[in-house]
């Protein structure tokens, strides 16, 4: 699977005949213009979907990237419906239309059990959520132990950011947990359920960890280390709280980002260089 966080057409081309999974993001500062607009979004799917649908396999489209909370929040849920209704009309409704959430949606994470929606997204996350359940395609969150780590180094650990914890780290009630990204993931699985939406699954958008620009918490090792346990842990099955659900997960990210700021960390998440050499090996 790949995913894209706006329409690129040259990467499109590419793209085709490839069988890769695409997940094709909206840019936020088009959500607006699309929630207020169906003629609007119908333009928007011909020109980004339909000379690709042939031969890109797409399966999600995501409408914005971590807006909730924020105030391009409330034009989520009616661009998502009208981006939808825009694929339905040309019998695309196999690609699901969802949106991406960060950490901040969360008022409360710990222990995952208290997981909980901040107040002043309620009703965004239940419109969202409503729709994710009545039309399928999970709910998409960006999960990153790493800044959980680097922001607490006192209070966590590195063998429970890079699944290397052999014994249980928390107990929420009966249930154990080795790893932060598991915690993590099922405090969101939590804030459905406290809007009465367990039935929504949950996909995760973006996880990872740098090689570098934050020591002692960043190393080749540790990104190493990090995505080779999270690809074994995903494909093995799900989290305590949604043991039987597999979780759909990208890595961040293919490169690292020598112009992105700030500087430090945060250029140094990618699984290669600029200059397609690899920062280590993955596979």
């Amino acid at each position: 699977m790949l995913r894209l966080y706006e329409p690129s057409p040259q990467i499109l081309e590419a793209l085709r005949g490839s069988k890769i999974l695409v997940s094709l993001g909206i840019k936020n500062q088009d959500l607006a213009n699309l929630a207020s607009s169906q003629d609007v979004s119908n333009a928007w799917v011909q020109t980004n979907v339909v000379p690709y649908k042939d031969d890109v396999s797409f399966i999600w489209i995501t409408a914005g990237n971590e807006v909730i909370p924020g105030t391009l929040s409330q034009y989520v849920p009616g661009a998502m419906n009208n981006i939808y209704n825009a694929l339905v009309a040309i019998g695309l409704d196999r690609i699901k239309v969802t949106t991406v959430l960060a950490s901040t949606a969360l008022a409360t994470s710990y222990p995952p059990s208290a997981g909980a929606f901040s107040s002043e997204i309620i009703d965004i996350m239940t419109q969202v959520s409503t729709f994710l359940y009545h039309y399928g395609g999970p709910l998409m969150i960006d999960v990153y132990p790493y800044f959980a780590y680097a922001n607490d180094p006192a209070h966590i650990t590195l063998d429970y950011a890079l699944f290397n914890s052999q014994t249980p780290v928390v107990v929420d009630g009966n249930l154990n947990y080795y790893n932060l990204f598991d915690a993590m993931v099922d405090a969101f699985n939590a804030a459905l359920e406290k809007i009465n939406m367990s039935d929504v699954y949950i996909a995760v958008s973006e996880s990872g960890w740098p090689s570098a620009g934050n020591v002692p918490y960043t190393s080749i090792e540790n990104a190493k280390t990090y995505n080779t346990n999270l690809i074994n842990h995903v494909l093995k099955g799900g989290t305590p709280r949604r043991p039987d659900h597999r979780y759909d997960t990208f890595l961040f990210a293919m490169f690292n980002e020598d112009l992105k700021q700030p500087a430090g960390a945060e250029q140094n998440f990618g699984l290669f260089y600029p200059n397609m050499e690899p920062v280590y090996r993955l596979w």
